[in-house]
């Protein structure tokens, strides 16, 4: 994405459910209808406030531009007499003066009359729906973006909005990237990931040269599009860098996080890796096949897939030098393939499953959380033919 894409997708994140929207869109009262019309089908909203200066004047929904003349001016067609509610507002109260005045849109005003958000009935219902949303302090989800390290200028535009900035490079254990790093750590205010690594020593050069981080990626290779460790044998699959890096957390007596990349396609596959030290997993071709992952159905043999590109395949890597008129391929190969993957379903039942697996896998652990699971797991080797063993056999199973 360009910056300005990866901003608004960041700011769409941050819109999504909040109790009160901050980032509130708007038009003004001498706008044309025309324009609010193109307004909320950008941006996906069925309503704008409608200020002068920044203050609220009226409110302007779907039903007030319905069947409306395109020129007229929104002044003509907008709500004058809104109903507010303080910035001070709970969420209780909020839910009250919406069914009593039987609005969906609630503009919150100041004193002076003054925009400070939006309460909007999706974003209760929302919030009600999904208790277990990983939220910022002001309820609105939390969201990371990738950055490179050298791109200074991209990380300080989505510092404003991110809750963590994930350093997106293939292999982070490499001078010239550990020296931009620790640059760039003194630019920015929200938690900074570093990654991918693969070893221990990686994580001890890591904490030698950049001054902070909050999280580190573990990984290289294992990834369902990658074709690094094929085209180089330069890897680092994910249980052997979980376990380096977290062996080397312990000898220096840190406590960072791990996420562990690649390779995760069960609540088992995730389940290893918490176990040997993650404390999250990435899950970019699970969650690639769910309804809400770019890209359309396409149904081959009777089934449904959705598309999939690695971030070093080739036609990842032309948008990226296509966006960037001063960048060059900093490569000469792909590192990545692009295909199909199988259809999953709405993203909510992916995630309940993973769920329901994930509680099974630690009550035969016998663990009460992920601490509780890096204390109490063994690992056991399985040879081939154990794994033959280990899945269903002796049995035809429907389909086959």
């Amino acid at each position: 994405m360009t910056v300005e894409e990866q901003v608004e997708e960041v700011k769409r994140v941050k819109r999504a459910e909040s109790f009160i929207i901050k980032d509130v869109y708007t038009i003004g009262p001498d706008s044309s209808v025309g324009e609010a019309i193109s307004i909320m089908k950008r941006y996906n909203i069925s309503g704008l406030p409608v200020v002068e200066g920044d203050k609220l004047v009226g409110i302007l929904t779907k039903r007030d531009v319905a069947f409306a003349d395109q020129n007229c001016s929104v002044r003509d067609v907008m709500t004058k007499d809104v109903v507010t509610a303080s910035p001070d507002v709970t969420v209780e109260e909020a839910k009250k003066i919406m069914h009593d005045h039987r609005i969906e849109k609630l503009p919150v005003v100041d004193e002076g009359g003054r925009l400070m958000g939006l309460i909007t009935i999706k974003d209760i219902y929302s919030r009600e729906r999904y208790v277990n949303a990983t939220r910022d302090s002001e309820g609105r989800l939390r969201v990371a973006a990738a950055i490179s390290p050298f791109d200074f200028d991209r990380a300080k535009a989505l510092d404003r909005y991110v809750d963590a900035l994930v350093c997106d490079v293939a292999h982070f254990h490499n001078a010239n990237i550990l020296n931009a790093a620790r640059r760039l750590v003194k630019e920015v205010s929200a938690d900074f990931v570093i990654g991918n690594i693969g070893t221990g020593e990686a994580l001890k050069d890591s904490v030698e040269v950049v001054e902070r981080f909050e999280g580190v990626r573990v990984g290289i290779g294992s990834g369902s599009t990658c074709i690094t460790s094929l085209v180089t044998k330069a890897a680092a699959p994910t249980l052997f860098a979980v376990s380096e890096v977290a062996d080397a957390l312990e000898e220096l007596g840190l406590s960072v996080p791990i996420i562990a990349d690649g390779g995760v396609r069960s609540p088992g596959d995730a389940m290893l890796a918490l176990a040997a030290g993650a404390s999250t997993v990435m899950m970019g071709m699970v969650f690639a096949g769910c309804s809400e992952s770019p890209g359309e159905l396409i149904k081959i043999g009777g089934k449904y897939y959705k598309p999939l590109r690695g971030m070093g395949s080739l036609s990842a890597r032309q948008k990226r030098f296509v966006i960037d008129r001063y960048a060059t391929m900093a490569k000469g190969i792909a590192e990545g393939v692009e295909g199909y993957v199988p259809y999953r379903g709405d993203a909510q039942i992916v995630i309940e499953e993973f769920s329901l697996g994930l509680k099974a896998s630690f009550g035969y652990a016998g663990a009460r959380n992920i601490r509780d699971l890096w204390e109490k797991a063994r690992f056991g080797l399985v040879t081939f033919s154990g794994m033959e063993e280990l899945k269903p056999h002796d049995i035809i199973l429907p389909g086959e």
